[in-house]
């Protein structure tokens, strides 16, 4: 059996590779996105102040670091069993979606989005940030770098920190607005908003006008017919936030909807061999395999599966957009992978609108942005939408508030069963009779790259089953192949 390596896989963060197999006849019989890293989150944090999460975790990601930090923050909420004030909310709600803004302007113009701009057989060393200045021309160059900033700046405002920030606190944030930090973040808000329209311009031009993407979009073979996940408002809405989960099934009809403190009674995860990324599936259906259909109960989070259980989007310019979608597609849920860059580009503008009328509200930049009557230390639970979806910490403190045990289950590992669909769905199309070449592995790689994935986020598994350990020499021929394993209750 012929195997094809693609390793490192770009244009993620994190690091992976795909393990393609080809049959007799050169087609392909199996793939796998393997993740060779273990960065172990769980179990380090164990012993660590409950105080210390919002900033330790933020730390697992470089690029969503905000998204850690407020399932942490709301993690320890409800271990502390204190609810935020009404302003703590709307400040961390507007932080929240700042770092939408600049996270969804990354991947679409520096990560995903260089494929459909540039072009996915561009020269390699074309599809990139550089490659995309050129294509899109001066101006438009300089509002990305612009509006990515914006997105940062307003984060640290809030946060106190552009990357990493240090404003959440079980009860509420650290500080509030004055009325000078508050205009400052208006005017930036209302320019993301005008950019946000302008791209999705640009999208419309290159993609929703060229005959080669459209088919691609319509294409059955890169449809994947998947439960799909994520928070909803009460009238059953996007918010990014806060809310309920809500799963539609495969044909969009609602299949559960359940709190944060409960998400064990729905959710498992099944450790596979190859990976240190785990993948998670819906208990009552359960584990079939690496399938889709409603017999098996892999799910897709992130903007496509948020734009699938919201009932329409809440704010005026993105309805209007979505309305498009449903258009372009004929009918919901959307189920082609690469209608993930067109659903991104829905939420970039809503966050912007979203921020614009939290940023308005009477007594934005009032005092009264943390509740102090904490509890006893307890358990928690606290999800947010990361901008790859679903994101869940779960704590049990110890009675002098020290970490007893955690639970991460990050937006990749939800995602993990359904990006190796999409790349085997990606493989079997573009390899045929055995023949490769650089621009066909790139069109592969971009069925993982649409998921916007992060593996530095996803590998926390730390459990008896470890990845095979292979020994190549300098020719990348294989010399030693032995499974990893590790001895049980014995102490050193």
């Amino acid at each position: 059996m012929r195997r094809i390596t693609i390793d490192p896989i770009t244009r993620l963060e994190g690091h992976g590779k795909i393990e393609i197999f080809l049959d007799e006849k050169g087609e392909v019989k199996e793939t796998f996105v393997c993740v060779p890293e273990l960065r172990g989150f769980e179990k380090f944090c164990e012993g660590r102040k409950a105080e210390d999460m919002p900033q330790l975790t933020s730390r697992i990601c470089g690029v969503c670091p905000v998204a850690h930090h407020f399932a942490a923050t709301k993690a320890l909420d409800a271990c502390f069993g204190v609810q935020p004030t009404p302003l703590a909310k709307k400040l961390r709600e507007l932080m929240y979606c700042g770092y939408i803004i600049y996270d969804h302007i990354l991947h679409f113009y520096f990560l995903g989005g260089p494929d459909l701009i540039v072009g996915p057989t561009s020269p390699r060393e074309k599809r990139n940030i550089l490659g995309v200045m050129e294509k899109v021309g001066v101006e438009l160059s300089r509002a990305v770098i612009q509006h990515r900033a914006y997105g940062q700046l307003i984060t640290e405002i809030l946060g106190g920190k552009a990357t990493h920030p240090v404003s959440g606190i079980p009860g509420g944030v650290t500080k509030g607005l004055d009325e000078e930090e508050r205009k400052r973040i208006e005017e930036m808000v209302l320019s993301c908003k005008e950019f946000a329209l302008k791209t999705l311009d640009l999208y419309h031009t290159l993609v929703l006008e060229n005959p080669e993407y459209v088919g691609m979009l319509k294409n059955p073979n890169f449809s994947l017919d998947l439960y799909n996940m994520g928070l909803v408002d009460d009238n059953n809405q996007l918010n990014f936030y806060d809310g309920s989960v809500r799963v539609c099934a495969p044909t969009g009809k609602e299949f559960l909807k359940f709190e944060a403190r409960d998400y064990l009674n729905y959710i498992s995860e099944e450790v596979v061999e190859w990976s240190y990324v785990k993948i998670p599936y819906l208990k009552e259906i359960g584990f079939a395999g690496l399938k889709d259909g409603s017999s098996s109960g892999l799910y897709r989070v992130g903007p496509l599966g948020r734009i699938n259980v919201s009932e329409g989007m809440p704010t005026k310019e993105a309805q209007r957009e979505y309305e498009r979608m449903v258009s372009f597609f004929g009918k919901k849920p959307f189920t082609n992978v690469f209608a993930y860059h067109w659903a991104r580009l829905v939420e970039l503008l809503y966050a912007t609108e979203r921020a614009e009328a939290l940023i308005k509200e009477e007594g934005i930049t009032g005092e009264n942005f943390r509740n102090l009557n904490l509890g006893s230390p307890g358990e928690g639970v606290g999800i947010v939408e990361a901008a790859r979806g679903t994101l869940i910490h779960h704590y049990k403190l110890t009675e002098d508030g020290r970490i007893k045990e955690v639970n991460l289950i990050v937006a990749t590992t939800n995602n993990k069963g359904a990006i190796n669909l999409s790349v085997k769905q990606g493989a079997r199309e573009y390899i045929k009779g055995g023949k490769v070449s650089e621009d066909i592995l790139n069109l592969c790689e971009m069925f993982f790259r649409a998921y916007d994935p992060c593996f530095g986020c996803a590998s926390h598994l730390f459990s008896d089953s470890f990845l095979q350990i292979e020994v190549y020499n300098s020719q990348r021929e294989l010399l030693v192949s032995l499974p990893a394993t590790v001895e049980k209750n014995k102490n050193k």
